[in-house]
């Protein structure tokens, strides 16, 4: 018997810059990189598609986000395509007294959320998938039986044997939303190679999620049983030379072979600029704008990128002089990226009387100055490096864009 399927992850629906002139257009970019998988799989009248964890950036979307996931997801709902999903990490809903959206779209038949039971020893169980609930751990097509289980967290290793335990048929498929060290090293909720390779006794095909760079896990006899498509959109810096995609898999009397289908994302650039020894700002500017048309030139211009800039070396001015303000209007004279980060990795050199020479980086001045500011209330005084960290992470997530207010707030519970 032949079967098809795709199985991609880390959709990240609902990412974009807040607050940034192309917001708009990069949350689009999630959704029309979605629907492309989804033509794809109603164009190949696949059995199934699965969706290996993060459909969601967060786990509290907009109404408008929710309503735009349904909207794409219909055809295959139409077409009787069962859409097959774990939860990942980001999905997570952290008031576990509400439904979540994975479970809303699965109780309308939008997806099949796939989520074992436990039992009070930490054994799992996975129940049958109920349709008109929308809950259970295992749904069988075609003769093949499906198991997902989501997002574990950091001793997702430990729990390989207790899955194993809890699956008793054969022609197995897992699901499973986790990392693998050798592949994310920066992941959390990942797990060690080996401790993944009893899972290829169990289960002809795990499909994974978690990490967003395409990889392939085979056990020690080089046999291949595991697959993570990686994001098939670019999410963060830092993935602008990873393969984007997913996976088409065809299985014949049990034997799966996946092929790796590339998507179209957004391009991204991350550039460095060397302003070593620049003595004050206005030569510093010169230099950026110089190696900046270099760097940029023959950019698409139909399709904007997300840039990343680092600058680097020691100037003899103060790096608050060439402020995000000034390098974005100075960039805009030559180039239109839809997106622009900024790194400012400066050191400033000042000498003492004497022949030793400080060097201060633009972070460790932005340390001492709120380190002054919050040690200067006395509320607050003893507990500067704790604030200091706490204002510092929650300034770096704002411009991200990767929290919703009410989460933002909660950092501050039990912390001011």
């Amino acid at each position: 018997m032949t079967m098809r399927f795709i199985h991609t992850a880390d959709i990240h629906l609902g990412k974009t810059y807040r607050n940034s002139l192309g917001e708009a257009e990069r949350y689009e970019d999630f959704f029309r990189c979605l629907s492309g998988i989804v033509e794809a799989a109603s164009d190949e009248k696949v059995d199934f598609i699965l969706i290996c964890g993060d459909l969601f950036h967060t786990g509290q979307i907009l109404p408008k986000t929710f309503a735009k996931t349904i909207e794409i997801l219909q055809p295959l709902k139409a077409a009787g395509i069962p859409c097959i999903a774990i939860e990942g990490n980001h999905d997570w809903i952290h008031r576990r007294h509400n439904i979540s959206w994975m479970e809303a779209l699965s109780e309308m038949g939008y997806i099949r959320l796939l989520r074992p039971s436990r039992f009070e020893d930490g054994g799992y169980r996975f129940d049958p998938f109920a349709e008109e609930t929308g809950t259970g751990g295992h749904i069988e097509i075609g003769g093949l039986n499906i198991y997902g289980l989501g997002y574990i967290g950091a001793n997702a290793g430990s729990h390989v044997e207790r899955i194993c335990e809890a699956v008793t048929t054969g022609n197995n498929l897992l699901l499973f939303h986790v990392g693998i060290w050798k592949y994310s090293p920066v992941e959390i909720g990942n797990m060690k190679i080996e401790e993944a390779h009893p899972l290829a006794e169990k289960f002809g095909y795990v499909a994974l999620g978690h990490g967003h760079k395409q990889y392939v896990i085979e056990t020690p006899q080089e046999k291949p049983y595991a697959y993570n498509p990686g994001a098939p959109e670019r999410v963060n810096f830092g993935e602008e030379k990873y393969d984007k995609g997913y996976y088409f898999v065809t299985v014949v009397d049990g034997k799966f072979s996946p092929e790796f289908r590339r998507t179209d994302p957004r391009p991204m650039l991350v550039e460095a600029i060397n302003l070593d020894g620049a003595e004050d700002s206005d030569t510093a500017l010169a230099r950026f704008r110089e190696q900046l048309k270099k760097k940029l030139a023959g950019l698409d211009e139909e399709r904007k990128p997300l840039l990343e800039l680092k600058l680097a070396g020691r100037v003899g001015f103060h790096p608050f002089e060439l402020g995000r303000e000034r390098l974005r209007l100075t960039l805009d004279e030559f180039a239109a990226p839809l997106h622009v980060e900024i790194k400012n990795h400066l050191s400033l050199v000042s000498r003492t009387s004497g022949e030793e020479v400080v060097k201060k980086s633009l972070s460790e001045i932005e340390n001492d100055v709120l380190h002054e500011l919050i040690g200067a209330h006395s509320q607050y005084q003893g507990r500067e490096e704790e604030l200091t960290r706490l204002s510092l992470a929650i300034r770096d997530l704002v411009l991200k864009g990767d929290m919703e207010d009410d989460e933002l707030l909660g950092l501050f519970g039990g912390n001011v």
